[in-house]
């Protein structure tokens, strides 16, 4: 009886999670622009969707500020630890209390003071302020990612492998490097994920005719989301599906090999 309960739970959960997807994908394949009524089958939002320059622009402001606020992030918040690492004890506690702030603080709270900084600077709101919105919530998440994997680090290897003749570059590409590169990697998707995920901070540094696919979509509820965006959101569902499956993929590959 428990299990049942356990395995209704599991299939409550997931038709919660994937029926609103489901039903999202099936509306893209839709003839009528209604979502209550089903008049045929047809691909052609599909098509509408790659001719629409509205939305052509929003896919590419939000990957172009996702990867760049996602590089300089990752940048930032590396050497930031490098610094981190290097101070005492009571000044890193402090440091790291004041990264955490901006996590456990409201998105709206983060997205009305960068707007006002920007307007008070006498900063037009635009493209760019977006990109700095975002490398500035991006880095604490890098931090949390990176930080870590130099506390994990050898002690003493990177000062080892200068008394041996390395050149302080050469022993931080072979020595440091190499192990702190799966928290760089995941500190990189993860600003990656939070921002091509945002709206509340996008919503306020935008500039007039800036949108990103969450904004796009936000304004167009007002007079009625069109099928195009249904069509947008399935090829993004899609594209997800896809990246997940081959990085298990390639995990359990990594896995079998170091097994054998």
């Amino acid at each position: 009886m428990v299990k049942i309960i356990k395995n209704m739970y599991l299939v409550l959960i997931l038709l919660f999670l994937y029926l609103p997807i489901g039903t999202l994908i099936v509306l893209s394949f839709n003839k009528s622009k209604s979502m209550s009524v089903w008049t045929g089958f047809t691909t052609s939002w599909y098509s509408d969707m790659f001719r629409n320059s509205q939305i052509m622009e929003a896919i590419w402001n939000t990957f172009s500020i996702a990867i760049s606020s996602a590089i300089i992030a990752t940048i930032v918040g590396t050497l930031a630890c490098m610094g981190i690492m290097a101070m005492g004890k009571r000044s890193k506690n402090v440091l790291l209390g004041v990264n955490n702030i901006p996590l456990l603080n409201a998105d709206i709270v983060i997205g009305i003071s960068l707007m006002m900084t920007f307007l008070v600077f006498g900063i037009s709101l635009s493209w760019g302020t977006v990109l700095l919105s975002h490398v500035t919530f991006g880095i604490p998440y890098v931090l949390l990612s990176v930080l870590p994997k130099f506390k994990q680090l050898t002690p003493n290897a990177y000062e080892a492998a200068l008394d041996l003749g390395a050149t302080p570059s050469y022993a931080f590409r072979k020595i440091v490097l190499p192990d702190i590169g799966p928290g760089i990697v995941s500190g990189f998707l993860l600003a990656f994920t939070m921002s091509v995920d945002d709206f509340v901070i996008t919503h306020f540094t935008r500039g007039a005719g800036i949108n990103t696919i969450s904004t796009l979509i936000y304004s167009q509820v007002k007079v009625g989301i069109r099928p195009t965006l249904f069509a947008l959101s399935t090829i993004i569902f899609i594209v997800v599906l896809i990246v997940l499956i081959v990085a298990n993929i390639i995990s359990n590959r990594k896995i079998a090999k170091e097994t054998i």
